[in-house]
């Protein structure tokens, strides 16, 4: 068993308000933040987890949320010089912020440039009033533009777009004006997922009418090709980047890599060669909870030898690369002929392609990624 690359995941939990269908473990804002708190209690929460870094550099750090761009750029400067004074950084480590383009202004989008950010990731998901309306945002199709101008005009080494597709009674049409408009404002990473209905959520209580699987087919179809037009290669089910410009942090959690996990309900991963253990983390959920700890972790797992090979091709199979066999067996610890098995059955389906060194997932396994994921549950 060999350690994975190490990256570094921040978790910021307020919103300005929920939205329907988040069910990430966010907060809406009912008081001004303790910005100088919390930032003690992440740097606390790092310091917990150094003898985790086992002698690794940090590839990528990812400011996620909630809204992380509801913090000044004062204290995300204060957690990047504290990150950097514990950890060594990559020469080309990708720091990401997630933003939300009604909690940003020019002087904002430099002061976090300043502070260390290279990379934002603008939560816009549709750029049509009636829809951001529906989806509960809190900014306008004019700010959602506005924010993307922003990001590309201050020099950044790249900034992604969130869209969301299947929306409430969308029709094929105005699924495409999204990505159209998307594409016109030159990101160089497009992440265009489907909206799901997950539970414990207000869309989970009161659900709204989406399109029905035809439409969906249809829109998945016809955006895969628009995009694939104006040059955004598809990586990930979900993600799509010009050339060279593909996420390293999400690309790190699809290859089974290790994580670093800090700040509210955040989730990490950790591999321990030594012991041929992999460790699964979560921190305390609640802000007044977390604030007030001396232990951030609310709980933690070992993944059982029974379950690596599914946790690792339910990552691994998302991307469009070729899985390295000698990968798999690096990062599970596990044999190849725990899974021959399972490769023999998915390949009869014509679900997988197989070379002496690699597996790679057809088109259609992409299609039935649900019934191809089925075949690495042991029993």
């Amino acid at each position: 068993m060999q350690l994975p690359p190490l990256s570094l995941y921040i978790h910021i939990p307020w919103c300005i308000q929920k939205c329907p269908y988040c069910d990430f473990n966010s907060h809406a804002l009912k008081q001004k933040i303790d910005e100088q708190a919390y930032v003690k209690a992440l740097l606390n929460d790092l310091d917990s987890q150094l003898r985790y870094v086992q002698n690794r550099p940090i590839h990528s750090i990812f400011f996620g949320g909630g809204t992380p761009s509801i913090m000044s750029a004062e204290a995300i400067e204060q957690i990047l010089q504290g990150v950097g004074t514990r950890l060594t950084l990559s020469s080309d480590c990708e720091i990401t912020l997630e933003a939300n383009p009604g909690t940003l202004d020019n002087q904002k989008f430099i002061g976090f440039k300043q502070a260390g950010v290279n990379r934002f990731s603008i939560g816009v998901q549709s750029f049509q009033a009636d829809k951001l309306s529906t989806l509960g945002r809190v900014h306008n199709p004019e700010q959602a533009i506005q924010a993307a101008e922003l990001a590309s005009s201050i020099g950044l080494n790249s900034f992604n777009l969130d869209l969301m597709h299947g929306l409430p009674e969308q029709n094929v049409a105005n699924a495409l004006y999204d990505l159209e408009q998307a594409i016109a404002c030159k990101p160089q990473h497009i992440s265009w997922y489907q909206l799901t209905i997950e539970p414990n959520t207000l869309f989970a209580s009161k659900p709204p009418v989406l399109p029905d699987d035809d439409i969906l087919w249809d829109i998945q179809e016809q955006g895969q090709a628009l995009l694939a037009k104006h040059g955004y290669q598809q990586y990930e089910i979900s993600a799509y980047a010009k050339a060279g410009f593909q996420s390293k942090h999400n690309l790190n959690y699809w290859r089974f890599g290790d994580y670093l996990a800090i700040g509210c309900g955040a989730h990490g991963k950790i591999t321990l060669p030594e012991q041929n253990k992999i460790l699964r983390f979560e921190k305390i959920k609640h802000p007044s909870g977390y604030l007030s700890a001396i232990d951030y972790t609310y709980k933690h797992r070992f993944v059982d030898m029974d379950e690596r090979i599914f946790e690792y091709f339910m990552n691994r199979l998302r991307l469009f690369e070729a899985t390295p066999k000698q990968q798999f067996v690096d990062y599970t610890g596990l044999e190849l002929s725990q899974v021959a098995t399972m490769f023999s059955q998915a390949k009869q389906l014509q679900l997988i392609d197989e070379t002496a060194d690699t597996w790679q997932i057809t088109s259609k396994g992409h299609r039935y990624l649900n019934e191809l994921l089925e075949l690495f549950i042991e029993d």
